[in-house]
């Protein structure tokens, strides 16, 4: 029987990286401009664990390329002044199109982590979702304010994947994102070689104590932060796991990292609400195909059955255009939001947002677009 789960303590401060004025937001040209502000910021290894793939970063590499590859055909003197870049989300409405990809350990890039970025959002109008591997709990994430989605890992102790999932409706969260591409985690090279290991004020809050004692047991040559997710996560999750998380919960339920459009059947088939075309921001299989190049013959799978959102390189107003285009319902945005917390905390996380609605605003106006709805008859060309 699982031990019960109780909230953790919130982690001891650590010092920001330096960013300017005290509250102050960094300037950025555009929502990309924040990885670079970042890399010079952060250790060279916290960067690396953030901005890694897995073996040779193929399939991170990919990611970029899908996008750069999608050219948009846009419309003339359709009378668009100021497009609205609203539009529904597992069918309530956002202010944009996106929603802030799980992502853990955030308090590695800035003392405040994740419940400074969820409050971004919420103020942005934008879903966050709250990992499983959160440094802060799910109770604390939510209290930020704003729409949270609860990102869910299957670990071995199903009576701990039972208690996660109440803890978070409890919490109120108002969907549960089901990852499914971790049986294991992919060879993070860089990790391996930095010997990282995380540091001692940062931890998976929403475990009980002492659950990854492993992943802050530094070796060189080795990643602890592998070590944990290998002794806590399940590798054999099947499709009856999923049709069993849909029994557990009238939540909207989100199946993400599928590639081939099979799954995406299946996944609907289970029950889901939406599933998310990914391969895992490059980081697991290295020959996964980026998630953009699926993401049409996805759509034409499940048609209607359920939305369908997809990531990886997602970097601006541009790439959320394209997605869009190829018949998405929304993206996920990962690492540009993170940097732009690592910068500036919440005045950073706020800039990005701004950014990045200002960048949709342009690209849709530019396109002949009165909001996200009319982009996806947007025709598109695959170059090269």
């Amino acid at each position: 029987m699982a031990e019960p789960l109780a909230p953790a303590a919130p982690a001891p401060p650590a010092a920001p990286p330096a960013a300017g004025p005290a509250g102050a937001a960094p300037f950025a040209a555009s929502l990309a401009d924040f990885a670079a502000l970042a890399r010079a910021a952060l250790p060279p290894e916290v960067y690396d664990f953030v901005a890694g793939g897995s073996g040779a970063e193929t399939a991170l590499a990919a990611n970029r390329a899908a996008l750069d590859r999608v050219a948009v055909l846009p419309r003339m003197l359709r009378g668009i002044d100021r497009p609205r870049t609203d539009a529904p989300l597992l069918g309530r409405p956002q202010a944009l199109p996106v929603a802030v990809a799980p992502m853990a350990y955030q308090r590695l890039v800035h003392p405040d982590g994740e419940p400074a970025l969820a409050a971004a959002a919420g103020a942005a109008g934008v879903p966050y979702v709250a990992s499983t591997l959160s440094s802060a709990t799910v109770e604390q994430i939510a209290a930020a304010g704003g729409p949270v989605w609860f990102q869910l890992y299957w670990l071995r102790d199903r009576g701990m994947v039972r208690e996660l999932v109440d803890r978070a409706q409890r919490a109120g969260c108002t969907a549960l994102m089901l990852t499914v591409d971790v049986p294991i985690l992919g060879p993070r090279l860089r990790d391996v070689r930095n010997g990282f290991a995380l540091p001692p004020h940062v931890a998976a809050a929403n475990l009980p104590g002492s659950r990854d004692d492993l992943a802050h047991a530094g070796t060189p040559g080795t990643s602890a932060v592998a070590r944990h997710t290998s002794a806590a996560f399940a590798s054999a999750l099947t499709w009856s796991d999923v049709a069993w998380l849909r029994g557990r919960t009238d939540l909207p339920l989100v199946v993400k990292g599928v590639l081939d459009p099979r799954d995406a059947v299946l996944a609907a088939d289970a029950g889901a609400d939406a599933v998310v075309v990914s391969n895992h921001g490059g980081r697991q299989l290295d020959a996964a195909p980026a998630g953009l190049t699926m993401l049409p013959q996805v759509r034409t799978a499940v048609g209607d059955r359920c939305e369908v959102l997809v990531d990886g390189g997602i970097s601006g107003g541009v790439d959320v255009l394209r997605a869009l285009a190829l018949g998405a319902t929304g993206v996920l945005v990962g690492r540009p939001l993170l940097w732009a917390l690592a910068v500036g905390g919440r005045a950073g996380a706020d800039a990005a947002f701004a950014l990045l609605a200002a960048e949709l605003r342009d690209a849709l106006t530019l396109a002949g677009c009165a909001d996200p709805a009319e982009a996806r008859d947007l025709r598109t060309i695959t170059e090269g």
